[in-house]
């Protein structure tokens, strides 16, 4: 009795509905107004899932969680994955000297080589260069048929020497090169680290803030004034953190400058007027350096001269009347 009662609802609902349904298609206006009203309805929800994901798009927490993760989960580069595939073989081509290997990696700091990897990639290169500039030269030698064997063998070792200093060389020109660059910086960084002091900033906070200022103007040392402030943010000794800068530098000025820095925070003198006396200092210097770089110039201007300017302005000067006596004593 149950089951047909049910199935009678069941019908009576089907019915209701499809009557329904044949009302609402026989009168076009109602149903030209339930499309529309269906219309709004799907505009109204793509558009509150647009904004949904442009909010999720640019909320600051989910961009910064985001840039953790990736920096967590990025997969390794090419390179990454080769330099550490070059470590499992490092003992083939890095010197066993541990002497050796402490000064390259200091060089390698001034020079602003801070990668982990630095020793195995220089070494690597330089074991390349020593092998493949050879090679190269005896493969180019078919080109030149005039030239002797012997010749050919003496070639291929003054290219391997040359692939052997090669490297050695680009070093110490890179690191005059960066020391130039934090020696340029140091007095500007120093004349702020004087206005922030006697603003009332302790050291750690003054560094901060005066690499945040010269990131631009000198990134070198900023970058070396970041190092300082984190090594110290770790828990390293402040004496040991400048100590490492001045390591890492190889600039006697640091080095000076931070021993007196030490010596002043342990007596307790004015960091400030430390600071403002070597900024002076270093000032004069780079004056100094700038008028015994203008001296050179003259001389440095000589060879142009004799090898290039002079040439011409003779020909031109005296040219015409070589040409004459030339004619008159072939005339003669």
């Amino acid at each position: 009795m149950d089951a047909q009662t049910n199935c009678y609802g069941n019908l009576t609902e089907m019915n209701i509905l499809i009557e329904t349904l044949s009302n609402l298609m026989g009168n076009a206006e109602l149903t030209r107004n339930v499309a529309v009203a269906l219309l709004a309805t799907a505009i109204f929800l793509i558009g509150l899932a647009g904004l949904l994901i442009l909010a999720h798009h640019f909320d600051p927490l989910r961009k910064r969680l985001d840039t953790l993760t990736s920096s967590t989960t990025t997969p390794r580069s090419a390179t990454k994955r080769f330099v550490e595939h070059l470590d499992n073989f490092s003992y083939t081509f890095i010197p066993s000297d541990q002497r050796l290997r402490k000064s390259t990696t200091d060089r390698l700091s001034m020079a602003g080589y801070r990668s982990p990897n630095r020793l195995v990639i220089y070494y690597f290169i330089r074991s390349l260069l020593m092998i493949s500039l050879p090679v190269l030269v005896v493969l180019m030698c078919p080109l030149f048929l005039k030239i002797e064997l012997q010749k050919v063998y003496w070639y291929a070792v003054m290219a391997g020497i040359v692939g052997l200093l090669l490297p050695s060389y680009y070093l110490d020109k890179k690191i005059a090169k960066h020391q130039r660059l934090l020696s340029n910086g140091l007095p500007d960084a120093i004349d702020l680290l004087v206005v922030c002091t006697e603003a009332g900033l302790g050291l750690n906070a003054a560094m901060l803030r005066v690499a945040e200022v010269i990131i631009d103007i000198h990134p070198a040392l900023a970058e070396e004034f970041f190092s300082v402030n984190a090594e110290m943010r770790a828990g390293v000794d402040r004496t040991k953190a400048m100590g490492n800068m001045a390591l890492r530098t190889g600039l006697e000025d640091i080095k000076s400058l931070f021993t007196v820095l030490d010596q002043s925070m342990r007596f307790g003198t004015s960091i400030a007027q430390i600071l403002r006396s070597y900024s002076e200092e270093f000032r004069d210097k780079r004056m100094q350096k700038a008028d015994e770089e203008a001296a050179k110039l003259s001389s440095k201007m000589l060879f142009p001269l004799i090898l290039c300017i002079f040439p011409g302005f003779f020909i031109v000067a005296l040219g015409p009347a070589v040409m004459k006596f030339i004619s008159a004593f072939s005339a003669m």
